[in-house]
């Protein structure tokens, strides 16, 4: 279910970007989260989670493509920006989101352990804070969630063998 919002051919396309980048993050063993950022049709940032790999907690998809994004516009202001990202973004990666100033969050799946943007919390819609974004939830829902349960699903059959 996408909370009745309408998404756009290219929404889609982007989110099948972020898709990509989350198998990419699987086939490293890592958590298949992946993000993308989006300024007037444009891709300035991608991520993948890279926990694992980095030994780091902040190494998040989002993280890493909001990093990688404000390099690329050399400013940390992403006024106009799209994220989208498969997993809905954790309460570190809603504040690195509501710091960067982006407008617009797009995400995939619902993370009811984690999630900062309609789960557990919601922080774009928090009156106390000075800039609000924008949340659509539900883009192909499916195949994000999918794709996670099929990763978490390996790794127990994984640890079982051990």
């Amino acid at each position: 279910m996408n909370g009745g919002h309408i998404f756009s051919e290219d929404d889609a396309m982007y989110m099948g970007e972020a898709l990509g980048l989350a198998k990419k993050a699987a086939d490293l063993g890592e958590v298949p989260v992946g993000a993308l950022l989006v300024l007037e049709g444009r891709v300035i940032g991608r991520g993948w989670n890279l926990r694992e790999t980095r030994r780091s907690p902040i190494e998040h998809a989002e993280i890493m493509a909001i990093r990688q994004a404000s390099e690329n516009v050399n400013a940390w202001r992403l006024a106009g920006a799209k994220l989208y990202v498969t997993l809905e973004p954790c309460l570190m990666c809603a504040g690195a989101i509501y710091q960067a100033r982006i407008s617009e969050v797009i995400f995939g799946a619902f993370d009811p352990k984690a999630g900062a943007c309609g789960s557990l919390y919601s922080v774009h819609e928090d009156a106390r804070l000075n800039h609000r974004f924008l949340v659509k939830n539900g883009l192909l829902a499916e195949e994000c969630g999918s794709v996670l349960k099929a990763f978490f699903r390996q790794r127990r059959k994984s640890s079982k063998a051990d």
